[in-house]
């Protein structure tokens, strides 16, 4: 199989990809433009990238929003209780139809690689236990990685290190953590010690929630950032929200980033939901409540954005579409500057990669899985500015998913 006439984010002219036993063989120039033979995939002069990866959504909670009561505050700590009274209903059928239909949705919108956080503030485990039945399901469709993650604290929650340890051995990728809902901030730090020994004796990623508050006093990214650097396992390490971050001094942050930059940690900012829950204690002005996305890039730290959520307690809309997130994400982060515009699916695509720690399993090089999309533009910044959708997605070196784009006509009087 090959896909011809495609246009390529690095490289100049038209291009052909020879796949083969679900590898990308070969990647050659074309002087001209091709016919298209059976079984080939004519690109039609299109960006072809590799798939679209989701780096944080919570798959157990999608499709919960007003069960049994709708956020009414749109606080974080209000949604947090929405979910406790729903998870008392929780079952695995429960989770298995909802989780699905969300990842049908992801699948429709070009994402191959989903990082999803998993509550096991739960003593009964169901929803952890029916992710990673669906993770090996859906294998044909997409790379699942589970993050054990304490919703409702881990020094603060009965039999919380417990939960954890259980969910690790039980099979969960990532070690999660969220320090600035524990009681005190001694328990905070405890806790970040604590999944940073469990991440390391098990060899797991890490992904913590963290100070995700417009407190600038939240300051656990301090702790897991020199946890991560003292042990070497900055690329193994994410920070996820850091939205006290937009409350912090410049003062504090410029001895932050020092830090940070040594660390190598990746950041995941999650935009639109971070701008709907953050900045509700506030009348004017009213904080943006999202991390410092631009400074952190600019810095030569890693930075993606995901989606966080799908019609759940903390945020009523969503639908899958990982470019709705980074089109807003653009705008709130007062990132529509050229350059911004002309990488801009980076956020999506090679950082996120680069978070999940996807390595070699990712990208457009030959040796590579025969993995990616077809967009109907030619560049990032047309991506952007029309927030089209993939024409077609490649999986395994098989068509998995096409779209025929919406036609419109306008009758003249």
């Amino acid at each position: 199989m090959k896909v011809i006439n495609a246009r390529l984010r690095d490289r100049e002219g038209l291009h052909s990809l020879v796949l083969e036993r679900a590898l990308i063989s070969a990647i050659d120039p074309q002087s001209a433009i091709l016919e298209a033979q059976q079984d080939d995939v004519d690109a039609g002069g299109n960006l072809v990238v590799p798939p679209f990866v989701e780096p944080h959504i919570h798959l157990d909670a999608v499709l919960t929003a007003g069960e049994p009561r709708w956020n009414m505050s749109g606080t974080l700590f209000e949604g947090i209780e929405c979910w406790a009274e729903r998870k008392s209903s929780i079952t695995a059928e429960d989770t298995r139809e909802r989780a699905r239909r969300a990842l049908d949705m992801l699948v429709a919108h070009g994402i191959q690689h989903v990082r999803t956080h998993v509550d096991v503030t739960d003593p009964s485990l169901a929803a952890l236990k029916t992710m990673l039945e669906l993770r090996e399901e859906n294998r044909h469709l997409l790379d699942m990685q589970i993050v054990a993650f304490p919703q409702e604290g881990i020094e603060s929650f009965a039999r919380g290190r417990e939960l954890m340890e259980e969910a690790i051995r039980l099979g969960a990728d990532v070690v999660g953590g969220i320090p600035h809902f524990e009681y005190t901030r001694e328990q905070g730090v405890s806790s970040v010690k604590f999944l940073m020994d469990l991440a390391e004796r098990s060899s797991c990623l890490v992904d913590v929630h963290c100070d995700e508050t417009d407190d600038p006093h939240s300051r656990f990214l301090e702790v897991l950032a020199e946890e991560a650097r003292s042990r070497g396992m900055g690329y193994r390490v994410t920070a996820s929200h850091t939205t006290a971050m937009g409350s912090y001094d410049n003062a504090y942050c410029s001895k932050l980033f020092r830090l940070l930059q040594r660390s190598a940690i990746n950041f995941v900012s999650c935009p639109t939901e971070s701008i709907h829950l953050q900045g509700r204690f506030d009348t004017f002005p009213k904080r943006r409540g999202v991390t410092r996305v631009a400074e952190l890039l600019e810095a030569g730290l890693n930075v993606c954005f995901g989606q966080d959520s799908i019609v759940d307690p903390w945020y009523p809309l969503g639908n899958g579409n990982i470019l709705r997130v980074l089109e807003a994400g653009l705008h709130i982060c007062h990132m529509l500057g050229y350059r911004n515009l002309n990488s801009a699916l980076d956020l999506v695509t090679e950082n996120s990669a680069r978070t999940l720690c996807l390595g070699d399993a990712y990208g457009l090089e030959v040796g590579r899985p025969a993995n990616m999309l077809v967009l109907p533009v030619d560049n990032d910044y047309e991506m952007i500015r029309s927030q089209g959708l993939p024409l077609l997605s490649i999986r395994h070196g098989r068509v998995l998913m096409t779209r025929q784009p919406a036609r419109v006509e306008i009758h003249a009087e």
